[in-house]
């Protein structure tokens, strides 16, 4: 739909909503920028206080998929309006105590009447322009690390039914609610991100010289979260926002929540993982015996997932490394290859 709208040119959108990136980046100085993003959805787990954590915790996700540090963020509630306010009271808190622990400072919001409820955040944060880190970039012979594992879809949609294990709703719970900052802030430790434009009367300014430097952190070519599009999704789009490149994804490598597959054998399959699979497996390729749950899996609609990260090889075993130490199981799940007759290859 937004490719049938007329385009806007602002010089100062760093990044907009063309590569289908995880936010918005829009220059206000030659050292700053503002990353914008917005999320807001249905409850997926009956505690109302752990809802509010969630929906929190996937709002903060996209800055941190940026490289940038959240600052301010606006609640937006939908409430059924005889609705009992003290389930509205704790999904606020459970949200504010994410936001407390993201040091990201609630100042404000907007609610409205709605038969079935709803909540999430408008979120500001804020970046360096010569460290915006962009879904695009991946290169040939990179390799893709995961940050989280996948599933919290299905099992999302067997709690619905009130078929979920409590150990499965206790995992995906505490997937869910874990942010992306301790992830965020290794993988972009002294990052120097990939040129994005800068105003043209401030090219030649020192402090916004935005040409390649050496990077004494860790070499990250591309960076995503993986939400509503699933693990292919989001790797489709970082693949597709890079300069033709293909992947190959070791599916026995990709970390799954307790319950997942046996969600996925039961039927609990939500709609959004079944549109996902409908438009995007024309570019997948499997190798032979690949299970069918594991193939369904990959679709998955995830909340509040993990960060997807593109590094150079040299740089895996550190990165992963320095991962453990902050708390972080990140996974080697696949690498980047020139471009190939199909953009992804599951193994």
């Amino acid at each position: 739909m937004l490719g049938k709208l007329a385009r806007q040119h602002d010089p100062n959108v760093l990044v907009g909503f063309d590569h289908a990136d995880d936010a918005g980046v829009y220059q206000i100085a030659p050292d700053t920028a503002l990353v914008q993003t917005v999320d807001f959805f249905t409850p997926i787990v009956d505690d109302p206080f752990t809802f509010g954590q969630i929906a929190a915790t996937n709002s903060l996700s996209d800055i941190y998929a940026m490289g940038g540090r959240p600052l301010t963020s606006l609640a937006l509630v939908c409430f059924p309006e005889k609705g009992d306010l003290e389930i509205l009271e704790q999904i606020l808190a459970g949200g504010l105590s994410k936001m407390v622990e993201a040091n990201c400072t609630i100042i404000g919001g907007h609610s409205i009447r709605d038969d079935e409820t709803k909540f999430g955040y408008s979120v500001t944060g804020i970046v360096d322009p010569a460290r915006v880190v962009k879904n695009g970039g991946a290169q040939p012979g990179h390799r893709l690390l995961l940050t989280k594992a996948i599933g919290t879809g299905v099992i999302s949609t067997a709690i619905k039914k009130g078929v979920a294990k409590q150990s499965w709703i206790d995992a995906a719970a505490a997937s869910m609610t874990t942010l992306n900052k301790a992830a965020a802030e290794v993988i972009t430790s002294n990052h120097v991100g990939t040129a994005v434009h800068a105003r043209p009367a401030e090219q030649s300014s020192a402090t916004n010289d935005q040409r390649p430097r050496a990077n004494d952190g860790f070499p990250v070519s591309a960076l995503t979260d993986i939400t509503g599009f699933g693990l292919i999704g989001h790797l489709r789009e970082m693949l597709l926002a890079s300069d033709k490149v293909s992947a190959r994804l070791d599916s026995a490598r990709v970390p799954l929540l307790e319950g997942a597959l046996e969600c996925v054998r039961a039927g609990h399959i939500p709609a959004g993982l079944k549109a996902n699979r409908e438009f995007a497996e024309c570019i997948v390729q499997y190798a032979n015996a690949i299970p069918e749950e594991i193939k369904t899996i990959l679709f998955d609609p995830q909340t509040a997932g993990g960060l997807l990260v593109s590094a150079a090889p040299e740089a895996v075993g550190n990165l992963i490394r320095a991962l453990a130490n902050a708390g972080v199981p990140a996974a080697e799940i696949g690498e980047v290859l020139p471009r190939a007759d199909h953009l992804i290859i599951v193994t």
